[in-house]
């Protein structure tokens, strides 16, 4: 079976969350409920600690069932500290399509500093190289300006508007989807 990815940029280290996660992920999601409700869909307060409980439970066969990828972000210095922020490749669809979904997070503090790009950059590359995918899809709310400037930096194209999207803090949010493509893609050996 593949070994879990582990990326290493210059300042963070990018792994799939284990059981010892739990904790600090928990820690992370509660610390920045406020600054999160306005972009993410949130379970239900008493139901956290159960959902982010399945959601670790499920990281590795996700990875290695290939219909997914959750990565959580530490700082490189302090491997175990804080949860600084997190990316989840979801919704991968083989065929003639070999594409996915990214979401990502970054903790209120953390924000600013380009860590989310430095994330991606090396999150990407794995998706594009080790999982051999073509298209990354990211969606975001018109009004989230850091996250239209982050894509965009990253080269993300906008391909449309969604209307009615997603259901988000109590309402239907329209989206702007955007992708980027693999522009070394080959079709995989298996």
């Amino acid at each position: 079976m593949e070994s879990l990815p582990r990326l290493v940029t210059e300042r963070l280290v990018l792994t799939v969350p284990g059981p010892a996660d739990l904790e600090r992920l928990l820690s992370f999601t509660v610390r920045n409920e406020a600054h999160f409700a306005r972009y993410t869909p949130a379970p239900e307060r008493e139901a956290l600690e159960g959902v982010l409980r399945r959601r670790v439970a499920d990281a590795e066969a996700l990875y290695h069932a290939d219909r997914g990828l959750l990565l959580i972000l530490s700082s490189r210095a302090e491997p175990r500290g804080p949860v600084l922020g997190d990316v989840h490749f979801s919704n991968v669809v083989r065929g003639a399509f070999h594409a996915c979904h990214v979401g990502y997070k970054i903790d209120r503090d953390a924000e600013g500093k380009n860590l989310m790009a430095e994330a991606l950059v090396a999150a990407i590359g794995h998706v594009f190289d080790g999982m051999k995918l073509h298209r990354v899809m990211a969606n975001y709310q018109p009004d989230n300006e850091r996250s239209a400037r982050l894509l965009a930096r990253l080269g993300f194209v906008v391909e449309g508007y969604a209307r009615d999207y997603l259901h988000i803090a109590g309402a239907w949010r329209d989206h702007v989807l955007t992708a980027l493509t693999n522009p070394r893609w080959t079709p995989s050996a298996s």
